[in-house]
């Protein structure tokens, strides 16, 4: 520490250095106490009341222009925005169930037209399929009785001509036999007339 000049800063300075840490707390106590140590809050002290209301009145008018002119317009315009695109978002959706909705009944009333339509060319089909088959029995009814027709005539004919063949057979084995018998041979005539008769019966 440096040392002042004369027996009376001298005497001031050798007592500090000496002084137990104490004393030095009590002196400074007892300096602060000289200087209003034991008053009020301040912001509770009266006396500065006028100084913190002019404070609080700027500090307050700044805020309010710094909220009214940025912090207020920039939340009204999100505000805005959002309203808008929940009201587009409503509008599509409102406007998405309409065309759902009428692809809904299109879809139903197609369905309706196709499964009548199907109805109508089921009907159709079967009635052409019915008539078709008729249509196929009888003629194959005609083929079948103008075959069979065709056959009873053939196996008439064909009788005919074996009976045919039979009485010329018979009657040349008859004029056989006779001659062989009788060993001469007999009149054509009644040898045809007893074959005839003979198949007759």
């Amino acid at each position: 520490m440096t040392e002042t000049a004369g027996p009376a800063g001298t005497i001031i300075l050798a007592q500090a250095e000496h002084a137990t840490p104490a004393e030095t707390h009590a002196g400074t106590e007892a300096h602060g106490g000289g200087h209003g140590g034991g008053g009020a809050f301040p912001p509770f002290d009266s006396s500065t009341f006028a100084g913190q209301i002019l404070w609080l009145a700027i500090f307050f008018g700044l805020l309010y222009l710094l909220m009214s002119k940025v912090a207020i317009p920039r939340v009204a315009n999100i505000v805005e925005g959002r309203a808008e695109r929940i009201a587009g978002d409503l509008a599509e959706a409102r406007r998405l169930r309409a065309e759902s909705k009428a692809a809904g009944e299109a879809y139903e009333k197609a369905l309706a037209d196709a499964r009548s339509k199907a109805q109508t060319i089921a009907s159709e089909t079967r009635e052409r399929v019915s008539k078709e088959a008729d249509d196929n029995r009888k003629r194959t009814e005609a083929e079948l009785n103008a075959k069979l027709e065709a056959a009873a005539a053939q196996i008439g004919a064909t009788k005919a001509q074996a009976l045919s063949n039979v009485r010329v057979i018979a009657v040349d084995a008859a004029s056989a036999i006779v001659e062989r018998l009788a060993g001469a041979s007999a009149p054509a005539a009644e040898i045809e007339r007893a074959v005839d008769a003979s198949l007759a019966r």
